[in-house]
């Protein structure tokens, strides 16, 4: 949301339409949950007035198990059409709720921003792209009862406080899984004027800073 309104496009590309959740809804099946669940991501980005959204076809809970150089080459082939400045994804750590698919949403963005960069990687998917900065995200926090994760250390806190109601706004677009925003909700709504990241890759060598934004001096 603070991007778009400084006229910055964004795109979001999700590995997977969540089928395997804990959290059904109204589903019938899993295909079912899953076309809940992509009407929900779309629903989402349009709150957060995302440009370009897209859902990707891989099975959900059995990332961990996907090639990992072709998948990795689906975002590098995004990233060159895209060519985007900034490239946010999970820690390796799989987010505060440690999820494994996170984790390895992290590896292959990891990968895809260097691979992108390379000449030497998937000539045939167009031009290099190298993008300005990877950031992490990550957290000043831990669920109550659920295992902690490693979180990396931040170098961004983000201030979202003017667009803190949207934000709920697009997490209640998830109607499937709002038992388990209800179950976390008030410690979301302690933290959530605040978001951390933790610059992970730059091309140039430099000494990590704090900051408050994640486009300062692009």
């Amino acid at each position: 949301m603070l991007a778009a309104e400084r006229g910055i496009e964004t795109t979001v590309v999700c590995f997977t339409d969540g089928q395997a959740a804990t959290n059904r809804g109204d589903a019938t099946s899993p295909e079912h949950l899953g076309e809940m669940r992509r009407a929900e991501f779309a629903a989402s980005c349009k709150i957060l007035d995302v440009t370009h959204h897209e859902l990707l076809d891989f099975q959900d809970g059995q990332l961990e198990f996907a090639n990992f150089s072709q998948t990795a080459a689906l975002l590098v082939k995004r990233m060159r059409e895209y060519k985007p400045d900034v490239v946010l994804t999970f820690g390796g750590d799989g987010a505060v709720n440690t999820h494994a698919d996170h984790t390895m949403v992290s590896a292959f963005t990891t990968a895809a921003f260097h691979w992108a960069a390379s000449a030497k990687r998937f000539p045939a998917l167009g031009p290099i792209h190298k993008a300005k900065r990877l950031f992490y995200n990550t957290a000043s926090f831990f669920l109550p009862g659920r295992p902690s994760p490693l979180p990396a250390p931040w170098t961004v806190v983000l201030d979202v406080t003017r667009v803190q109601a949207r934000k709920f706004e697009a997490f209640r677009a998830h109607t499937s899984q709002l038992p388990l925003m209800e179950n976390f909700q008030a410690d979301f709504e302690k933290r959530a004027a605040q978001e951390f990241y933790a610059l992970a890759a730059t091309p140039q060598c430099q000494p990590a800073v704090q900051q408050t934004d994640l486009f300062a001096g692009l």
